[in-house]
């Protein structure tokens, strides 16, 4: 019989479900994801790691999970090699396994990462909380008896440097191709490299704090996205910096987007809830031309404190904070939303082939 649980709030609120996934207590950063589908490659993105995901969509599970390729350098089906969810709740678990794909179900994959979920819980209600109130503190526990909200000790991930916790270890070499790009690995998406390896390059991947001046020979930068408060990574801010100061063309995605406004000087700020899903609109605010884009994070870029040589970019067109910077005549700039989708709508893959063109021609007329 499966076997009850509790996600607890830290504002005192208790919600009680069935358990589909492992039955171990976690504690975590409580957000929601307004998606439809994706979830292999969104429970495998770094950017949730420490955070207890709630799907707002109401059927999860339906179609299983594809098969395990931890074992494969870019895992085709997932966007890194592990699951980074702390916790997952939804309304109502599904345990289908109908794609052609599919090897699994949701709950058999949860288990195997030890991840506990919860379903049978009003996934409306709660959404609805953390936008009145912002995320919250939370905890997953499988107690006999129905707990106490006094009686836990809640964690804020954020004031732990995550960065840390997801990146690579030692840098690693992709491909041949005669582009170099040097890609920071904040907690970085697959898909960033598989559609860099389309266009012609070589991407070298190195750890968040990696110097790799004068040890690695490169023609541009990325900064990938990542989990937590891009302050925390002082190192990576510190390595942009000098990327910038030696006039390196460099695109920044998700948490590069705010590394990169640091590095230039430029302040970020908490969001109240976030943006997480793949049905996030924006608008390219010198075309003026919107997309509809794939997105995960918590933290956002104060465009009032840009200096001179950087403009917005793109802005959401729901709350209207920023979704991009841009330097004036450098090509150097940054996408808040996911260029590289995995999941979601392909409307911004062009970000990266014009940075692989315009870089290429601007190191060409500069060298």
């Amino acid at each position: 019989m499966p076997k009850k649980g509790y996600l607890v709030l830290d504002d005192g609120k208790i919600f009680e479900g069935t358990s589909f996934g492992s039955e171990n207590k976690v504690y975590g950063e409580v957000v929601f994801n307004t998606g439809m589908v994706g979830y292999p490659e969104g429970f495998t993105d770094p950017s949730y790691y420490g955070q207890i995901l709630v799907m707002t969509y109401p059927l999860i599970g339906n179609y299983g999970v594809p098969p395990d390729t931890k074992e494969t350098a870019l895992p085709e089906y997932m966007e890194s090699t592990n699951i980074y969810i702390r916790g997952l709740i939804v309304t109502s678990y599904i345990g289908g396994k109908t794609h052609y794909q599919a090897t699994r179900t949701l709950s058999d994959w949860l288990k195997k990462e030890n991840v506990p979920a919860l379903t049978d819980i009003d996934t409306r209600s709660l959404t609805q909380i953390i936008r009145e109130k912002g995320v919250m503190k939370g905890i997953i526990t499988f107690q006999e008896s129905r707990p106490e909200a006094s009686g836990l000790f809640f964690k804020d991930i954020n004031e732990e440097n995550l960065v840390e916790l997801v990146s690579c270890k030692k840098p690693t070499i992709y491909g041949t191709g005669k582009f170099r790009v040097l890609l920071i690995d904040c907690g970085v998406k697959l898909n960033q490299i598989r559609l860099l390896l389309n266009l012609d390059t070589t991407v070298i991947r190195i750890p968040w704090d990696y110097d790799p001046f004068g040890k690695i020979e490169f023609d541009a930068i990325m900064i990938s996205n990542g989990p937590g408060d891009p302050k925390m990574a002082g190192k990576t801010i510190e390595i942009i910096k000098e990327g910038l100061k030696r006039k390196i063309p460099t695109l920044g995605v998700c948490l590069g987007n705010q590394l990169l406004a640091l590095a230039t000087g430029a302040n970020t700020y908490k969001l109240k809830y976030g943006h997480r899903g793949q049905n996030q609109p924006v608008r390219d605010e010198l075309t003026k031309k919107c997309y509809i884009t794939t997105q995960n994070h918590g933290f956002a870029v104060d465009t009032n404190t840009l200096t001179g040589d950087y403009l917005p970019w793109f802005s959401n067109l729901n709350d209207s904070t920023n979704e991009g910077i841009k330097h004036k005549t450098l090509p150097i700039y940054s996408t808040q939303f996911h260029p590289e989708d995995a999941p979601g709508p392909t409307d911004t893959r062009f970000i990266l082939e014009h940075f692989i063109k315009e870089a290429t021609l601007w190191l060409q007329n500069n060298h």
